[in-house]
């Protein structure tokens, strides 16, 4: 069935025009339409539409052979919509109007009875929700594939030794299955945000209307079920208003994202000349135009550019929501661009990070020479006068330190300084102090909980893949 008027294209103005005399100017329409961004919530829509039309007619508010129509109708327009083939009005403002404006294109007056007992307002915010639902868990999917690279990665490397860095300057000895694990430790806690994130935006606005709710005998909670929702939102102005959960997720995704970013960068330094500890292959890496001899890590330098844009999202929004009145303003049409644009982002760097994760290849030699350098054990020095000795740390610091010292002027590691000078520092020192002075067996050494020994490290990982399974 068409419309009574098939000569005249649909407009937003003859879905709500009763009010107003003439149609909106071109630059109220080009301010106001929204379609070209929130047309990514079709496939919500049409399942919150099919949910409100049930209950419309389970409740004999709508017929059941006009739910029946709008269900298939609605169906074949999701159809369209995924072959590609959906003709985008702007029009008609939004995926609502044109989604709502096809269906009365295919089945005529019962497309009418549809927005019973709704608003754009609910209708819109419940989208939403469930588009955020599920871009959450894209983001759990993503991080889980990023932990599963990182763990395997460290099982292979599990007692590797290379240096452990504070301030950036070489600190202890770690290994480098330790160092990788750190950061499946921080995808973890980022994937709590993001559950933590869906379940409090998990409940259904559905059927609060424009503001106050409806005065039809609706079942909110029979959409909520319907939609995957714990439970239908208590306040129907908070329903219509409430943005703080697409704040949350939008901190969850730049918090990971920050995570990430730490990693990329030391991508980028260990697949330096200056440290050569890694290496990507050509997969994750690209040439200059003018440099014949360059690799760049370029997917990594990316990933690190990332948070730029997704907390700038987040603060977007904040500013878009601070100081808006209830219930709902035109602003928060602003909030899709924002959201959207920041999770695929997000998705982005998970797939290049875990990406890089199965791919990067370590030099075994380099990080092991580069661990042993700049004194990396002289906390070992200092734990060995303390246990053999029964020197206080603080003393033994100072023995430590001030033989650290004598080292530099002669240009020795410690452990090729000869006896009679440590000792000429603290007599006590015996030839023993040697057995520790090394970058493995400081590694080594390191046995207490969460520390860099390899046992330790073998223990977690048997923890998370554990923990990872399927």
């Amino acid at each position: 069935m068409t419309s009574s008027n098939p000569e005249k294209p649909a407009s937003g103005h003859d879905m709500w025009g009763g009010r107003f005399a003439s149609g909106p100017s071109s630059v109220m329409e080009a301010i106001n339409t929204s379609v070209h961004i929130d047309k990514r919530l079709a496939e919500q829509d049409i399942d919150g539409s099919l949910a409100h039309a049930a209950m419309l007619a389970a409740c004999g508010i709508i017929s059941s052979e006009d739910a029946e129509q709008i269900a298939a109708g609605l169906e074949a327009i999701r159809q369209d919509i995924r072959a590609g083939c959906f003709d985008w009005k702007p029009s008609l403002e939004d995926v609502h109007m044109n989604i709502e404006a096809a269906l009365k294109e295919r089945i005529g007056a019962p497309a009418g009875r549809l927005h019973t007992a709704r608003s754009r307002n609910d209708q819109v915010a419940t989208d939403f929700r469930l588009w955020l639902r599920a871009a959450c868990e894209r983001a759990i999917e993503g991080l889980r594939a990023y932990q599963r690279a990182l763990v395997e990665k460290a099982e292979a490397h599990f007692d590797w030794v290379m240096p452990g860095f504070t301030h950036l300057q070489t600190a202890q000895p770690v290994s480098l299955g330790h160092h990788l694990l750190c950061w499946v430790e921080a995808a973890e806690r980022d994937i709590g945000r993001f559950e933590d994130a869906s379940r409090r935006l998990n409940e259904s606005p559905l059927g609060a209307a424009a503001l106050a709710g409806t005065a039809f005998a609706i079942d909110r909670e029979m959409t909520a079920r319907r939609l995957g929702f714990d439970r239908p939102m208590a306040n129907s102005l908070d329903a219509v208003s409430a943005r703080d959960f697409a704040l949350e997720a939008l901190s969850a995704a730049t918090i990971a994202s920050v995570n990430l970013s730490r990693f990329a960068e030391e991508i980028v330094l260990w697949t330096s000349r200056r440290f050569g500890f890694a290496r990507l292959t050509d997969a994750f890496s690209t040439g200059s135009s003018i440099m014949p001899q360059k690799r760049n890590p370029d997917a990594a330098e990316l990933v690190r550019a990332k948070p730029g844009r997704i907390a700038g999202a987040l603060q977007g929004l904040i500013l878009v929501c601070k100081g808006l009145p209830l219930a709902y303003s035109k602003d928060l049409q602003e909030d899709k661009a924002l959201v959207f644009t920041a999770f695929d982002d997000l998705e982005l760097a998970l797939a290049a990070m875990a990406g890089m994760a199965a791919d990067i290849s370590f030099d075994r030699d380099v990080l092991e020479a580069a661990a042993g350098e700049a004194y990396s054990d002289a906390t070992d020095l200092a734990d060995w006068l303390v246990r053999e000795l029964g020197l206080p740390f603080r003393e033994a610091h100072h023995v430590s330190g001030s033989i650290v010292k004598a080292a530099e002027k002669k240009g020795l590691p410690l452990s090729k300084l000869p006896l009679d000078e440590m000792q000429a520092v603290e007599p006590r020192i015996t030839k023993d102090v040697f057995e520790v002075l090394s970058a493995r067996a400081s590694m080594e050494s390191r046995t207490s909980q969460g520390g860099t020994s390899p046992v330790r490290v073998k223990e977690q990982i048997a923890v998370w893949k554990d923990r990872l399974k399927g």
